[in-house]
């Protein structure tokens, strides 16, 4: 019998985490977000996510690429991102980090260019996700926390989609409500 192998999308966030686990590209097999108040907060969450690693022992960690010049992220959550590129490295897991360009080349044939017409693709790509999804946010509005989970979903169907695991969001292209 094959042992189940798993990819873990993460999206580190100033509350918290979202995180995505793919058994692949059309089937999410537990996902979730957590919001930690304890300080250190970099601390907490990582023991939290050596948690899921032991877990779940996923074969992929997929992130944003908190070193991209472009990505503009606190410097606690780029310290953060690397303190888990190394957990997981440290558990013989592979990183892989996408930029936000990569998701939104990725999600380009569907029509999506911003965060939420990307997380509305992510929605009719994982129809489990759709009761999830945020509100349209007015200029004004924070980000909603729910948002985060359709990142890293997100970044979870970007590595598939760019390693052409028979993932086309093209057809997704149906009615993106604004």
């Amino acid at each position: 019998m094959k042992e189940q192998q798993f990819v873990l999308a993460l999206y580190p966030t100033v509350r918290g985490y979202a995180f995505v686990l793919f058994e692949g590209p059309e089937s999410p097999f537990d996902w979730g977000t957590k919001d930690v108040r304890e300080v250190p907060k970099n601390e907490h969450i990582i023991e939290l996510v050596a948690r899921l690693l032991d877990r779940y022992h996923p074969e992929l960690l997929i992130m944003e690429d908190h070193e991209d010049r472009r990505c503009r992220r606190t410097q606690r959550i780029k310290r953060l991102c690397r303190s888990l590129v190394d957990l997981a490295t440290a558990c013989d897991i592979q990183v892989h980090l996408y930029s936000k360009e990569a998701v939104k080349q990725c999600f380009a044939p569907a029509g999506a260019r911003t965060k939420y017409e990307i997380a509305q693709a992510v929605a009719r790509h994982i129809p489990a996700f759709k009761h999830r999804l945020p509100p349209l946010r007015k200029i004004w509005m924070s980000e909603d926390p729910r948002q985060s989970l359709f990142d890293a979903a997100a970044l979870g169907l970007t590595h598939y989609a760019s390693h052409d695991a028979g993932l086309s969001l093209e057809n997704e292209t149906a009615s993106l409500q604004r």
